[in-house]
């Protein structure tokens, strides 16, 4: 059964990774500049003054996270990214206290920029996460190296949030006993959520 929900997930996952890259293409870059600049009203009511807040670089076609980093900064509340030692490391997340200069991020060993080494390491009260799909009710598909489930499953207090496009919702998703219900979803046209039972 596990094999046969993996080899779901996996046909799905290129699918969706398909239709993310061709939406993503077609927007044009002065629209997009004006998609994600900060979190909805009734998902920034859901953060307490002072918390941490763990964002994400932006990979290909994720919704971008930059903005939000920059609006967070200046709201007062810290901002922290996934910071890996090598490809077989757990994720950690370190601070990111400039977030107007990416040049402070180097890359990291799966290519995706973070936070140098000697970056404090926190653990955020608040995650926004990429996703490859999700569902109208917090289901998530991820990349498929389980990095955010397993950091979930480590830190159970911490509110999950997912960015996407809305080409990236799906009716339903192969899911399994490890995988992390999130919080709500943003898009740029609609949140999903909030829901009490996100686990």
């Amino acid at each position: 059964m596990e094999a046969r929900t993996a080899d779901a997930k996996a046909v799905l996952r290129r699918k969706l990774k398909a239709a993310r890259r061709a939406h993503v293409a077609q927007i044009e870059p002065r629209v997009k500049s004006l998609l994600f600049l900060r979190p909805p009203g009734p998902v920034a009511a859901m953060l307490a003054p002072g918390q941490t807040v763990g964002l994400y670089a932006t990979g290909p076609d994720e919704a971008p996270a930059a903005s939000y980093a920059r609006w967070l900064r200046e709201a007062g509340y810290r901002v922290a990214l996934p910071w890996f030692a090598d490809r077989g490391a757990p994720m950690r997340f370190r601070d990111w206290d400039t977030p107007w200069d990416p040049d402070t991020l180097e890359p990291g060993p799966f290519g995706i920029m973070q936070p140098a080494a000697t970056a404090e390491e926190f653990v955020p009260d608040v995650v926004f996460v990429p996703l490859v799909g999700f569902t109208a009710t917090g289901d998530r598909l991820g990349q498929g190296g389980g990095h955010y489930d397993r950091w979930l499953a480590a830190h159970p207090g911490t509110m999950a949030i997912g960015l996407a496009w809305d080409c990236q919702l799906v009716g339903a998703l192969p899911c399994e006993p490890h995988d992390h219900r999130l919080r709500a979803v943003i898009t740029p046209t609609r949140l999903y959520g909030p829901w009490d039972d996100a686990a």
